[in-house]
């Protein structure tokens, strides 16, 4: 059964080179940028860090506002 025609008379052809090497590109920005969301936004998601608690800066903002 490894090679040869399907018993049910269907048999698909493979996808081209061109869509191949596309689909790999697009799953690998797809999971590139899952990632570096999960980095960015993956603690505030799990409730281990809270929204407003800034973005990696100290908030020194001067006393005039």
């Amino acid at each position: 059964m490894a090679g040869g025609s399907h018993p049910s008379g269907f048999n698909p052809h493979l996808p081209g080179f061109r869509y191949q090497v596309l689909s790999k590109l697009l799953g690998a920005s797809m999971w590139f940028f899952i990632l570096y969301r999960a980095r960015e936004d993956g603690p505030k998601l799990l409730g281990l860090r809270h929204p407003w608690e800034g973005h990696g800066h100290n908030d020194e903002h001067s006393e005039s506002h």
